[in-house]
């Protein structure tokens, strides 16, 4: 079984790869095209959902594609914390093949072969992220998402596209190369290996290393992987909303952040480890630093009439609450923040659907224009508030179980102050997301739009929204499979 668990395990990381090649040699024919982008994504989910037997049971299963020093190799680990990534990565790519056909479709855009190539190799990455069994396989996937994401957010191939492409580009390789290469160079001196822990107390520092190289690693490694989303290094994400909405939607929920904060967290819990992290006391300090970009994010959010910008800072910030839950050290904050990978990815995929929904069908992207739209696409604006309800974390919607979580998790950490922080992000998140809904359904229309008549977007791109704004309700109903990942690692 091991060996058969192996190479699924390597067939998962190797599906994108190849649906991009099919992608490619079909370009010329957009049906044909299409249904290999679909193929390759439920071959993946597929071949994902094949490995939860194992790992569900407790079996870490792993696969050694080659090896170029002793405890230095490309090599491939299924646990249970990539568990939690990789299916939802993995289901959503089938969920956004299908709305990026229609998206794309309907506003006649160009360089759609490059376009699904470019997303189906973000995917593989994203996916050797998820399966890597050591920080130099986890930098080495790091990078190609990053390469191959570039493409999509300068698509326009406009001034304002290559601009936002510049600086997502320049942001994160010059993060990864400066923080953490170094950092990842100097861990292999100090301990012979890179390959991760096999569990989130012991770490792979060995004893008698100086606490302030540790703390110099370990800062390394929570800013190098910008991707995060951290404050101050946060200015590419926002700018890279010049992208189609599919593209936000893959870098805000599918893959890149995602990438981000799953590497922090992986090294966090499996290079550091648990005990190491009590022990210098970086929990707490680290949980109050993202806190800043919890409650900064959310208050720039309050001041974007632009949606996407507006669903952009929300990222910045919702994306926090995974780091702070693991930075808490207690099992209720690692079990919210790990949950809240799930649970934002699909809620955040959704407001993006639904602003592209919104786009398709008025070309609006103000929210100030947005005034009664919800009463002439209630499908768009009710998968809207729902999704908003998981952001804020309204029962019974699964963002509710991440807050309710993390909430715990401060009060067994005994941090007032983190739960202050829960609290007023909270508030702030309704403060943006509620208005949006409120102005959709009860608002007055536009005076330029008189007479106008408005309409939902084409089905393929309304139903792959109402799918995700569904399971984001069930998630928050039956949390159970990926709660189970989540238990199996806190400490």
């Amino acid at each position: 079984m091991g060996a058969q668990s192996g190479i699924r395990l390597l067939l998962a990381v190797l599906a994108p790869l190849a649906g991009a090649g099919l992608v490619m040699a079909t370009g010329r024919k957009p049906n044909l095209r299409e249904a290999c982008s679909f193929c390759a994504a439920a071959v993946l989910f597929l071949l994902v959902v094949s490995l939860i037997p194992a790992v569900r049971a407790g079996h870490e299963l792993r696969c050694t594609v080659f090896a170029l020093l002793p405890g230095l190799s490309v090599s491939l680990r299924a646990d249970a914390l990539s568990m939690i990534f990789a299916l939802t990565a993995s289901f959503l790519w089938v969920v956004a093949v299908f709305y990026s056909a229609g998206y794309m479709r309907s506003l006649k855009e160009h360089a759609q072969t490059r376009f699904n190539v470019c997303f189906a190799l973000a995917i593989f990455g994203a996916i050797g992220c998820a399966f890597a069994d050591n920080l130099f396989t986890l930098y080495l996937f790091y990078e190609i998402v990053s390469v191959c994401t570039y493409p999509l957010v300068a698509h326009h191939q406009d001034e304002e596209g290559y601009t936002g492409g510049r600086r997502y580009l320049v942001y994160l390789t010059t993060a990864a190369k400066g923080l953490i290469l170094p950092a990842m160079a100097l861990i292999y001196v100090l301990s012979g290996t890179l390959d991760f822990a096999s569990n989130v107390h012991t770490g792979i520092l060995p004893a008698g290393v100086h606490n302030g190289v540790i703390i110099v690693l370990y800062a390394c490694c929570i800013l190098g992987f910008a991707k995060n989303g951290l404050m101050p290094l946060h200015h590419w994400l926002p700018g890279a909303m010049v992208a189609p909405t599919p593209v936000s939607a893959l870098l805000h929920a599918v893959a890149v952040v995602k990438v981000g904060v799953f590497s922090t967290v992986r090294v966090m819990l499996y290079v550091f480890g648990s005990d190491l992290m009590g022990r210098l006391h970086l929990g707490l300090p680290t949980a109050y630093f993202v806190s800043i970009t919890i409650l900064v994010g959310s208050v720039v959010a309050l001041s974007k009439d632009d949606l996407k910008a507006r669903l952009a800072y929300s990222t910045v910030s919702q994306l926090s609450y995974i780091i702070l839950g693991v930075a808490l050290l207690t099992p209720y904050g690692v079990e919210g923040g790990l949950f809240h990978i799930a649970a934002h990815a699909f809620a955040k995929i959704t407001l993006f659907f639904c602003a592209g929904a919104i786009f398709v069908s008025t070309h609006k992207k103000k929210i100030s224009e947005m005034g009664g739209l919800g009463r002439s696409m209630p499908f768009t604006f009710g998968a809207f508030a729902l999704a908003s309800l998981s952001m804020i974390g309204v029962p019974p919607v699964g963002g509710f179980i991440s807050k309710l979580y993390l909430l715990v998790g401060a009060l067994d950490a005994g941090s007032i102050g983190i739960l202050a922080v829960l609290v007023v992000s909270t508030l702030l998140n309704a403060a943006y997301f509620v208005p949006v809904v409120y102005h959709g359904f009860f608002g007055q229309a536009p005076a330029a739009d008189a007479g106008i008549e408005r309409r939902e977007a084409p089905l393929s791109v309304l139903l792959p929204l109402c799918v995700t704004a569904v399971i984001s309700v069930l998630i928050g109903v039956f949390p159970d499979l990926i709660m189970q990942f989540a238990r199996a690692v806190a400490p």
